[in-house]
């Protein structure tokens, strides 16, 4: 169950790494600068630290790439899913690693003038809601093998 009251807890997309945070999280941020977007594969990285001494792994580790001098990065050797940003003693997760994503709030946006996306465009684009026909039918053919967003006991993918 992910909280700002209770405990957090997270993974990766094929299940080899998960993550507990005991206790409430800090604050949440998008970060624009190019080490974020290429780190993450995406627009911006976006990341809510945590106190490094309530964090708990709970199935495996992350493997990790020092992306600076400063920070390095914790991913799922497996998969790939990006986890961690590392700075001294902080970490921060991938708010889309993260169990239930949608209950934390972003506070900050850092290296804005990196930006690469036209954020107010976004509300222009049309929209294909999924259960909208053709969605539909796309993702019903669809079998995952993604990691379920809770802990497991034990987790096998079916291949």
């Amino acid at each position: 169950m992910t909280t700002n009251m209770q405990a957090s807890t997270g993974g990766c997309q094929c299940g080899a790494v998960r993550f507990r945070v005991a206790g409430p999280l800090g604050d949440a941020s998008i970060c624009h600068c190019r080490m974020c977007q290429k780190a993450t594969g995406g627009l911006f990285g976006p990341y809510v630290n945590a106190p490094r001494d309530a964090v708990t792994w709970t199935r495996g580790q992350p493997a990790h790439f020092q992306s600076s001098n400063k920070v390095r990065r914790g991913f799922c050797r497996n998969c790939g899913t990006p986890l961690t940003f590392e700075y001294g003693e902080s970490i921060s997760f991938a708010i889309g690693a993260m169990d239930e994503p949608r209950s934390i709030e972003l506070k900050e946006q850092l290296a804005s003038p990196e930006r690469i996306a036209d954020f107010d465009a976004w509300t222009k684009l049309p929209e294909h809601p999924v259960d909208e026909p053709k969605a539909a039918a796309y993702l019903a053919q669809i079998v995952s093998f993604q990691h379920p967003d809770f802990d497991t006991d034990d987790w096998s993918p079916r291949a």
